[in-house]
């Protein structure tokens, strides 16, 4: 299995080939739909995309962190993580174990 990144430029590509619109066109959508999935999370609101999955914000209590090299104990300040949980459909998909149905 070859290593390949996906990119907002693959995305246009597909959307071009798929619709038949300008790639300029292409281009603007993609951005679109990527910038209002980031200003949903800006909110503080989940992204659910059908089959695919769901990305929300979680927030992470203070802690104490331990510096790994020195054993100095540090504060770890509290702080909002984004997370995807992936649908049961994309794990199947990815896994194998799902007949090709995208």
């Amino acid at each position: 299995m070859t290593e390949k990144t996906l990119t907002r430029a693959d995305l246009s590509a597909a959307v071009y080939k798929d619709l038949g619109l300008s790639m300029q066109e292409c281009s603007a959508l993609v951005d679109a739909v990527i910038d209002e999935m980031c200003l949903a999370l800006e909110q503080g609101e989940m992204v659910k995309l059908s089959s695919f999955g769901t990305f929300s914000l979680r927030k992470k209590k203070e802690r104490v962190g331990r510096n790994p090299k020195t054993g100095v104990e540090v504060p770890i300040t509290s702080r909002t993580v984004l997370s995807f949980n992936a649908s049961n459909l994309l794990k199947s998909k990815v896994n194998g174990t799902l007949a090709k149905k995208f």
